[in-house]
């Protein structure tokens, strides 16, 4: 099971998850096991997915073999096209049905960054804009979904947010959705950014923990004023 979350930003994005794999006998889970969720492929591309362990590793290879080929170079739209067609081949190889995989691809073109979902039903691909900024995806998607509309309308009411305020509404959707799911969902978080580095140039980095700790306070805070105002 799974629950990631992807914020399109004014200055990058931000993609986080949770870190617990189910180990199953066909339809029974039987143990849980933490695992990495997010990886960075070269120094500007950030993947996440929800569904099969193994399926998303050979998504991961899909994206690392297009960036050695510098498809990077290309439109955004036309980036997203490549690594759909290419995805749904090498799944099609093996019968693999849709409905199996999905992900979101943070990665750069020269001088802007880009979000894109991979629906898990299709894997089709959709651009995150400033109409339709962030995103959710797993099992805990019922979970965080209406969390993150309600940071919506708390936060983001004036449009698009910054990094760290991105930062700080995925760290509080995940913790809200490990706390209160029913199984399955699990800490620690993970989480990327894609940002402009000491030499503007746009990187992906791995989110420490204490950077996390302190968006866990600012948290804290925040629901004390909200326990304030009852």
């Amino acid at each position: 099971m799974t629950a990631i979350v992807g914020v399109y930003c004014k200055d990058g994005v931000v993609i986080g998850s949770d870190s617990s794999t189910t180990f199953t006998i066909g339809q029974i889970g039987i143990i849980e096991q933490p695992t990495k969720k997010i990886d960075i492929i070269g120094d500007n591309v950030i993947v996440a997915g929800t569904g099969q362990v193994g399926l998303g590793q050979r998504f991961c290879a899909v994206v690392r073999k297009a960036y050695e080929d510098r498809i990077f170079n290309k439109s955004p739209i036309e980036i997203g096209k490549i690594l759909c067609a290419n995805g749904r081949q090498d799944f099609a190889s093996t019968g693999v049905t849709m409905d199996s995989y999905g992900a979101l691809v943070a990665f750069t073109t020269p001088q802007r960054f880009h979000l894109f979902e991979f629906a898990t039903h299709d894997f089709q691909p959709e651009q995150k804009t400033d109409r339709i900024w962030y995103v959710s995806m797993g099992s805990g998607q019922m979970i965080t979904d209406p969390f993150l509309a309600f940071i919506r309308q708390v936060f983001w009411n004036n449009g698009v947010p910054t990094i760290q305020e991105a930062m700080f509404a995925v760290t509080w959707t995940l913790d809200h959705a490990i706390s209160v799911n029913a199984g399955g969902i699990n800490g620690p978080i993970q989480m990327a950014v894609l940002e402009k580095n000491s030499n503007e140039r746009l990187k992906a980095r791995f989110v420490r923990e204490d950077e996390l700790s302190e968006h866990r306070q600012n948290i804290y805070e925040a629901i004390s004023l909200l326990r304030e105002y009852r």
